[in-house]
């Protein structure tokens, strides 16, 4: 008889460590899923712009383009200050262990791997193309 009491005990445990783990990862997928789209918000944003830079220059609303060139400044500064990466990135692998490019971000995994460069050399050239509208 103790020794079945010690296998019922035993099993108990295991469900309950079991279920523990389960609701653990459960937090943990509600959480990447949370920083996922945070993280596609802010993208999606700082990306806009970037996009939006020549089109205030054409309409010589260059107020607009300080203030759009100002944003994208300062994410610059937040990337330099965390030697490349997103702060968010880091968060993110605090609930997986995926590393993909995209494994912190809804976008396709191409367009993770190369978003610096992309739009990094965007706003080099739209930051350009305002200021030849300035000086125009």
């Amino acid at each position: 008889m103790d020794n079945w009491f010690q296998a019922q005990t035993q099993i108990i445990g295991a469900r309950k460590q079991n279920s523990k783990s389960r609701r653990n990862q459960y937090i943990d997928t509600l959480v990447l899923t949370g920083v996922k789209l945070l993280h596609t918000a802010i993208w999606a944003f700082l990306a806009g712009c970037i996009l939006a830079l020549p089109i205030t220059g054409f309409m010589h609303r260059f107020d607009w383009a300080m203030i759009l060139s100002a944003i994208t400044l300062v994410e610059c500064g937040a990337l330099a200050l965390n030697r490349g990466r997103c702060p968010l990135t880091d968060l993110a692998a605090r609930f997986t262990d995926e590393r993909s490019n995209n494994f912190d971000i809804c976008l396709p995994d191409w367009l993770a791997r190369y978003n610096k460069a992309i739009f990094g050399t965007l706003f080099v050239i739209n930051e350009l193309i305002v200021l030849w509208l300035w000086l125009e």
